[in-house]
This record gives C-alpha cells, sequence and structure tokens, in this order.
C-alpha cells in the first residue's frame, strides 16, 4: 500500500523527498551573497492543474521538469543565471506520496540540470487538485544592464527554436484522452506525433544560451520567454521598446509534421505559433550590427523579423506580403 502524507507528516515527507537530490531541505530562507557589481532578478510561475496541465496523460516527472523551466526561461530572457528556487506544493487527496515523489524528482533533477544552488520546499493541502508555485532569483552583472544597448528599428527578432508544435502537441493528447475514453487502446497518433506530443510534455531550454551570449559578446536589447504565444512577447517587445516589430510568417520555424497535423485538425500552424502558447522558446532582439556574430555563434536560433518605427505597429507579414495586426489575449483588440 503507497504511503501517505498522513502516515508520515509534513516534516517527514518533506525530509524523504529531499534524499538523493544533492540539496539540504529546511535550508530557508533562501538567500546568496551577490557582490556590488550584481543585479539580482526574481521570476515567479504558478500551475493549476485542469487550466495548465493534465494529470490523464502528463507524466509527473516531465510535470516536475516544466515547472522549474516555467521559471528559468524568465531568468535566461534577461540573461541571468540561477541562483535560488523556492517550491510551494498544493496537493489533493487524490495524490498519494510516491506520485507527489515522483513530481519532485523531475523538478530536484532539472534544478540541477539548471545550477540552481539552493533549493527549498513547502508542502500544502489542496482541496481543487494540484497546484505548483514558484519562485526563482537570478543574478548577471550589472555591466551586462549597462552594455545593454536601447532598441532601434531593424533590430533582428530572433527566437530559440520552432513555434506552435507545443500547442499542436496538446491537441493530439486531447484528441488521444477522447479516444481512449471511447474505447480506443493503440496510440499510433501518439508515435506519429511524437516531436510536437514532446515539445508540450517535455521542452528544452539551452542552459549556456544566456552565458554563451555574455562570453560571445552578443548583447540584445530585450529578451522575452515565450509562453503565451509569439503575439503575446511581441506585442510586450513593441510595449517595452516604444517601437513596431514586424515578423514574416515565412521565416516561423515549425516542428515537423505541424502542418500534415494541422490539416487534419484545421489549425493553421502559424495562428498555433502566434498564439497557442507553451513553446517555452526564447526571444531576443538583436543589434543588427551584431548578425553576423550571431548568426555563427547561435545557428539554433532562427531571425524571424526585425524592429520597426513604431508607426509600423506590431504586425504579421504573410508571404504574399500583406501585413496584419496582431492581436492576443489579454492584450487589447487591434483596430
Amino acid at each position: 500500500m503507497a504511503q501517505t502524507f498522513t502516515d508520515l507528516g509534513r516534516i517527514e515527507a518533506i525530509q524523504q523527498l529531499f534524499e538523493g537530490t544533492g540539496y539540504a531541505p529546511f535550508g530557508e530562507p533562501l538567500w546568496f551573497e551577490a557582490n556590488p557589481q550584481d543585479c539580482v532578478t526574481t521570476a515567479s510561475a504558478l500551475l493549476l492543474e485542469g487550466i495548465d496541465f493534465d494529470l490523464v496523460y502528463f507524466p509527473l516527472r516531465h510535470l516536475g521538469r516544466k515547472s522549474v523551466l516555467r521559471a528559468v526561461g524568465e531568468l535566461y530572457a534577461v540573461m541571468a543565471g540561477p541562483e535560488t528556487l523556492s517550491v510551494q506544493l498544493g496537493i489533493s487527496a487524490k495524490l498519494d506520496f510516491p506520485q507527489v515523489q515522483e513530481l519532485w524528482w523531475g523538478i530536484a533533477a532539472t534544478a540541477q540540470e539548471h545550477g540552481f544552488r539552493h533549493l527549498c520546499l513547502d508542502l500544502q493541502p489542496s482541496r481543487n487538485g494540484l497546484t505548483i508555485a514558484l519562485s526563482a532569483t537570478g543574478r548577471h552583472n550589472a555591466a551586462v544592464s549597462v552594455s545593454r544597448p536601447k532598441a532601434q528599428s531593424k533590430d533582428l527578432i530572433c527566437v530559440s527554436g520552432a513555434l506552435g508544435a507545443a500547442f499542436l502537441g496538446l491537441q493530439v493528447l486531447e484528441r488521444e484522452r477522447v479516444r481512449f475514453d471511447q474505447g480506443a487502446r493503440d496510440h499510433k497518433e501518439l508515435e506519429q506525433y511524437k516531436m510536437l506530443v514532446g515539445a508540450y510534455l517535455r521542452p528544452e531550454i539551452d542552459a549556456q544560451t544566456a552565458r554563451q551570449l555574455i562570453q560571445s559578446g552578443v548583447t540584445p536589447s530585450h529578451g522575452y520567454f515565450v509562453t503565451r504565444g509569439l503575439a503575446d512577447a511581441l506585442l510586450r517587445l513593441t510595449r517595452d521598446s516604444g517601437l513596431g516589430a514586424k515578423v514574416y510568417a515565412d521565416k516561423i520555424p515549425f516542428e515537423g509534421g505541424s502542418f500534415a497535423l494541422g490539416k487534419e485538425l484545421n489549425l493553421d500552424p502559424v495562428s498555433a505559433a502566434m498564439n497557442g502558447g507553451e513553446d517555452y522558446k526564447l526571444l531576443y532582439t538583436v543589434p543588427i550590427a551584431q548578425y553576423e556574430r550571431f548568426r555563427t555563434d547561435f545557428q539554433t536560433f532562427d531571425i524571424i523579423g526585425h524592429l520597426a518605427q513604431p508607426d509600423a505597429g506590431t504586425v504579421l507579414v504573410s508571404p504574399d506580403g500583406l501585413e496584419h495586426r496582431v492581436s492576443a489575449q489579454g492584450w487589447t483588440p487591434a483596430e
């Protein structure tokens, strides 16, 4: 019979969860020494069962990994190195201790992978399913902030990988869940579209990107973590920079199988990239004068557009040259 939290108690449960992780439990309050030349930044994330994930098809270890990436990606967007990570889990009665342990292994392993020096955990009961709240701190050299160039028209808009894949992968999982409920037991589509499904369940972020940018001397004028679709990131960019932005539909990178699946589901992969969300990609604007160095040192990035004069607005340029105003949920609708 699986252990329960009633059997263990909160303190013993936390103690056991930390065993073998390389981190010490009960290290609160988390702190680290920052040099005078360092800048400290924070990032937080909140993931809710039924809104951000479904435990019917989301492996708990993958969920733990993705949760950490949700916070660490925000640090990398501003070129900060991870330092501390605080996690709070709201646990419903349907989860026993081994299941929470599986989730925690994913969290702790990913924290180690991305170099968090300190990790702490608190557990709380929840009536409404699993809740995962994270708060991360990171730091970067103040000289990086000082040397950050002011955004200018023609700065290149670059992204770290395929967009729209995670949203399309989620549609595969939702369709397979319906088929399973109807009695189907084969999962051929999961294999056929495994790259898309993997983009949703187990995204990847290169832990060396921010460090490589600093070492290469390439300093982006702006950086964003793309989690709510490309459109949201572009609108934040134009708001913060005071400039316009043009992105070209035929320059957006897509995962293999995106267009085949989009045709099946009657979904436009470009729309999935713009508004689908869950991509976990980094977006930087790079001065055009640094193009050659960036192109040589960061070949995994794709250049999808550029900043423009403010009166250009935020637009998606279709292959036929037509410009479409960008809009996103949570923003005032485009006129």
